[in-house]
């Protein structure tokens, strides 16, 4: 008797499940497609996530390659010499291979700080929000007190004991920012806590951890995201107002703030010192908070009977 080859047939609840993700990239997508601010600042996302990526490809100098006799040279439009597209600084450096790079160093910063300071404060916040009692009224104690300190002379203060570096700045920048994330999830959380499912679990003699991580965590896990797409942006700047100051990371890495400290002494004889890295922050930041807006619009079900085109 022949062996009939065996099918493999997935269960109908994982094709349905896949099916459901598919209308779900597709939704979003199209959803994307019809906000022009979503279109806008996702564009500008991509290209400064393809730019940083792309920097040793696209960048045509090392950033940190100094030749004094190229220092303070304008744009090549303005008859400066070929190759220097947005002109050179001080010590000759090509401003667009620095902005190309420092491309990196603010998202790598951006992205990392939220990163920790989302986990630190999604964390507490849920623990805050489920146990509440004394847990509760330490941890919002500590966070009132956090934030009655002003986060820049907190950074301050901290950055010039460790030092600066792009570590300690990361971690600084977490530190100090968890606050929020932990309000929302603890505002979340209080208004989950009672809800028919959870007490259904509690009932059935699950564990707290088990309905914290199974049952609230991935319903409190949308406003950690829209708040998380919407601090990259707040991060970046703090880094970039930090590196102003000499308290970023330290040279010869490529910083925008840093490179606007580098040219405020050349304001009037080479303004493109400063200008460029401070345009592509704005833009940066600009396209960040667009693209932060949209998914706010998109993932928040109360927000959802006034999207339309914009």
């Amino acid at each position: 008797m022949s062996e009939q080859p065996s099918v493999v047939v997935l269960p109908f609840h994982a094709a349905e499940e896949a099916r459901s993700r598919q209308a779900g990239v597709r939704r979003m997508l199209r959803l994307l497609l019809e906000s022009r601010t979503g279109s806008v600042g996702f564009a500008i996302v991509l290209a400064v996530v393809t730019a940083a990526l792309l920097a040793p490809l696209i960048a045509p100098y090392d950033p940190a390659s100094q030749e004094i006799t190229r220092a303070l040279k304008p744009p090549v439009w303005l008859g400066g010499p070929s190759g220097a597209l947005l002109g050179t600084d001080n010590l000759g450096r090509d401003i667009f291979s620095r902005i190309m790079y420092g491309s990196q160093v603010s998202l790598i910063i951006g992205l990392s700080a939220v990163a920790v300071a989302g986990s630190l404060g999604f964390t507490l916040g849920v623990l805050s929000g489920y146990l509440g009692g004394w847990v509760d009224a330490v941890l919002m104690r500590l966070a009132d007190f956090q934030l009655s300190v002003p986060f820049i002379v907190l950074a301050i203060a901290v950055l010039g004991v460790v030092g600066p570096s792009l570590q300690n700045l990361i971690v600084v920048l977490g530190i100090t920012s968890w606050v929020s994330y932990a309000r929302v999830a603890r505002s979340e959380v209080l208004s989950l806590r009672e809800r028919e499912f959870v007490m259904a679990a509690r009932a059935l003699g699950a564990s707290s951890f088990r309905i914290m991580l199974i049952h609230i965590g991935p319903n409190v896990t949308a406003p950690a995201i829209i708040l998380a797409s919407l601090e990259v942006a707040r991060m970046i700047i703090s880094e970039a107002a930090l590196s102003f100051l000499g308290l970023g990371v330290p040279p010869p890495a490529p910083s925008w703030g840093g490179m606007v400290a580098d040219g405020r002494n050349y304001l009037e004889s080479a303004w493109w010192i400063a200008t460029f890295p401070g345009i592509a922050i704005v833009i940066t930041v600009l396209g960040i908070n667009l693209f932060g807006d949209w998914l706010r619009d998109t993932l928040d079900p109360r927000l959802r009977r006034w999207q339309g085109r914009r």
